[in-house]
């Protein structure tokens, strides 16, 4: 939960997942829509999917328990060579480096390693720490150094007045610390796209996305991207031709929302609809869900804040 996500924002989801998945055998046995329901808001679904993968062979092949040797860990599905050393040394006492994105800022500025932070920078890294890393509790030394770069070697405007290493600081000596590692240039880039809200009988209709992809698995109102040139209307009345083989009519608009993701930002235009036919069956992928039925689906955050706003209007 930890990898692209803040302690703060995980906190809860820790505490409700564990809750409902205990052990290993739990999440294995666990219908995915349910994993992905406790996991909604939290983005980056795939490692909802590959913990649950994960748990299905530590609960058949390894009696319930993590493995503790790096080379069967780094098998688990999702296991990569932060989180194989980060679980090895926190959980087992085992002498490897972890190195996230708050280590690798703070080594960079130590060794004075120029460019932007990313994996390719470990290579130099990573034996300065296996040197220096503590036999006896290589657990601690390791989440020392996150809660380090997490709290003082901050990304922007550092405390290094403060900072228990700066003696030892090559970037800091030299006063290039600001400028360690190199910024990256990142073009937020905004999408437009349009959903429509169908009822019928006290149900709306949702549409599963694909497996794979962005998103993939999760349940949401049909409608997509607004096309260059196309007006919001234009745009949900050919997404609905296109996903459901019937275009809308009598829209009306409901509400606009917006979410953020890593490289893009949506606003979603929701519009309260009706459909010119009777859409054809598609088990799995097209339900009518009634209102209390909607909160059991796993839903894109865009999706879940059009649901609170019908439920504040009192339909939902």
């Amino acid at each position: 939960m930890l990898q692209q996500t803040t302690v703060p924002a995980v906190v809860p989801y820790y505490e409700k997942w564990t809750a409902l998945f205990p052990d290993a055998a739990s999440l294995a046995r666990a219908p995915l829509r349910k994993v992905l329901k406790a996991w909604q808001g939290l983005g980056y679904y795939r490692r909802a999917r590959n913990l649950r993968a994960a748990a299905k062979i530590i609960a058949g092949r390894y009696g319930g328990q993590v493995p503790a040797d790096a080379a069967e860990i780094s098998k688990l599905p999702g296991v990569g060579p932060y989180t194989a050393a980060a679980v090895l040394s926190i959980a087992f006492g085992k002498p490897f480096p972890a190195i996230d994105a708050n280590v690798r800022r703070v080594m960079m500025r130590v060794l004075d390693i120029r460019g932007q932070a990313a994996s390719r920078q470990d290579g130099a890294i990573r034996p300065f720490l296996e040197s220096a890393l503590s036999p006896r509790s290589p657990g601690d030394f390791n989440q020392a150094l996150m809660e380090l770069g997490a709290r003082v070697c901050r990304p922007r405007n550092p405390l290094c007045a403060g900072c228990p290493v700066r003696d030892d600081c090559a970037a800091f000596k030299r006063g290039v610390q600001e400028i360690i590692p190199s910024p990256r240039e990142r073009r937020t880039r905004r999408i437009e796209a349009v959903v429509g809200v169908i009822e019928r009988n006290g149900a709306y209709l949702i549409r599963k996305r694909p497996e794979r992809g962005l998103l993939g698995g999760l349940w949401e109102f049909p409608g997509g991207k607004r096309e260059r040139g196309e007006t919001r209307l234009a745009a949900l009345r050919r997404e609905l031709r296109e996903e459901i083989g019937i275009p809308s009519r009598d829209e009306e608009f409901l509400v606009k929302v917006r979410h953020a993701y890593t490289d893009f930002e949506v606003d979603l235009y929701a519009y309260r609809c009706r459909l010119g036919g009777e859409p054809p069956p598609r088990p799995g992928r097209l339900k009518w869900a009634t209102p209390r039925a909607l909160r059991r689906y796993p839903v894109p955050s865009g999706s879940a804040k059009i649901i609170r706003h019908l439920e504040r209007q009192g339909a939902a």
